[in-house]
């Protein structure tokens, strides 16, 4: 099947430009912050939400979205396969997050529109990117530049592991992105707390749904 993808990149393009760089929220007044992260199961996306008390870093709320995936993976391209779960599960939310962490770059991105991004203008809510690995751009000291343009820092969060890359999603300027994902961590894992709760969440439903189809074929 073919997917339209000179669409697609006319799409992230103009969104790129909407993208909001700077703090567009009170940071004094945020009290609620969220990971989201996905699964898989065969073309199904399983998207979960974490809403964390940003003080105790305890969680306060979960959701999760489980829905057809609309296109395979294609990198450069991510939120048009996991977006349409992720904004079903937030909007499940009673309790709606002042900031959204997403697993996925921001605006280091090929196009500036990364997942995070790409979120942060559907949900009209502040984003910060959080991704493993590069994929665009040099890295210089604990910089990523791509395009002669800052898009992510590098942040180690814990000893001896691999940096984060911190990007912003929308907005949010980059200083007050790694200033959140640094006060987020909660030692020894590596990923932001709402963030890794998240992942574990989004694990969890999927070997639920596992266990439901082995029963189902019995």
């Amino acid at each position: 099947m073919q997917y339209p993808m000179h669409r697609f990149k006319e799409e992230q393009i103009k969104l790129a430009r909407r993208v909001i760089k700077r703090d567009d929220f009170d940071k004094s007044a945020v009290k609620l912050v969220a990971g989201v992260d996905t699964a898989y199961i065969n073309n199904k996306v399983i998207a979960a939400i974490v809403v964390c008390d940003i003080n105790t870093l305890q969680p306060v709320e979960r959701k999760y979205a489980i829905k057809e995936a609309p296109i395979p993976y294609i990198p450069g391209f991510l939120a048009y396969r996991d977006s349409p779960a992720i904004v079903e599960a937030f909007h499940l939310l009673e309790k709606k997050p002042d900031i959204l962490l997403v697993d996925a770059h921001g605006i280091s991105h090929p196009r500036f529109l990364g997942m995070a991004s790409h979120l942060g203008l559907l949900l009209d809510i502040p984003t910060i990117g959080v991704a493993k690995k590069k994929v665009c751009g040099q890295i210089q000291d604990d910089k990523l530049i791509y395009k002669d343009k800052i898009v992510a820092q590098l942040v180690q969060t814990r000893e001896y592991a691999k940096p984060l890359f911190i990007s912003i999603g929308h907005r949010i300027s980059l200083k007050t992105a790694v200033e959140f994902v640094k006060r987020l961590v909660k030692p020894p894992h590596k990923l932001p707390e709402p963030l890794h709760l998240a992942h574990r969440y989004a694990n969890k439903i999927r070997e639920r749904e596992l266990e439901k189809q082995k029963k189902n074929k019995k």
